[in-house]
């Protein structure tokens, strides 16, 4: 699929399958959360940029690599993509970062909107929205329409699971945002919920119904 990355690493992978299990507790599921954040952070920070720059070592002087360029941003999509973020933070501390509360009406599937923050130089910043699953794409494709209202000139996405419908909506109202993701799985149910996916992830993140 044009613009969209499946991130096949075995660890993603063995990790993805522990999360989706049934009775998996909330704690095991938050701490898999997290660490597959950390794997996923990897690949879509690949291809950043590097300058050289000269360092003292204990024993020498040299040249080595930095990352060079925009600064990141995370954007997490409340709820459960805050520990999702919380692994790529890990790696990237200095990393600044957004909070978008989006929320799927039962009945329609309309995102609806109940908090947004963010740095005030998303235009400068590379921005990486987060969120554990991509099923209608209606949060998603929310959520990079603010971003983009308040500057945000450079997206990327990173999903742990998306359906083939939510990646045709997201990439056909944004060509411009590519897509990182561990799986795409089958479908969507009548209730819009992902098969054969891995339930509610806020739910199971915090334990609540």
């Amino acid at each position: 699929m044009d613009g969209v990355t499946i991130v096949k690493h075995p660890l993603v992978q063995h990790k993805l399958t522990l999360i989706r299990e049934k009775e998996r507790s909330t704690k095991s599921f938050r701490q898999l959360l997290k660490e597959i954040g950390m794997l996923l952070c990897y690949e879509v920070t690949r291809d950043l940029p590097l300058s050289n720059i000269e360092i003292e070592t204990p024993m020498a002087r040299m040249i080595s690599p930095t990352i060079a360029g925009k600064k990141l941003v995370f954007a997490p999509i409340l709820r459960a993509g805050v520990t999702f973020a919380e692994g790529m933070l890990d790696l990237v501390p200095a990393a600044r970062l957004a909070h978008i509360g989006l929320y799927r009406e039962p009945e329609s599937f309309a995102a609806v909107e109940y908090f947004f923050k963010a740095p005030s130089d998303l235009d400068e910043r590379l921005v990486i929205v987060v969120a554990p699953v991509v099923a209608t794409a209606n949060t998603a494709t929310a959520a990079i329409v603010r971003l983009k209202e308040r500057g945000a000139k450079e997206i990327r996405f990173v999903c742990l699971i998306a359906s083939p419908e939510g990646i045709e909506r997201l990439r056909g109202l944004h060509p411009d945002v590519q897509i990182w993701t561990a799986a795409v799985d089958e479908g969507l149910n009548e209730e819009g919920f992902i098969l054969p996916g891995l339930g509610d992830a806020g739910d199971r993140a915090y334990g609540t119904k």
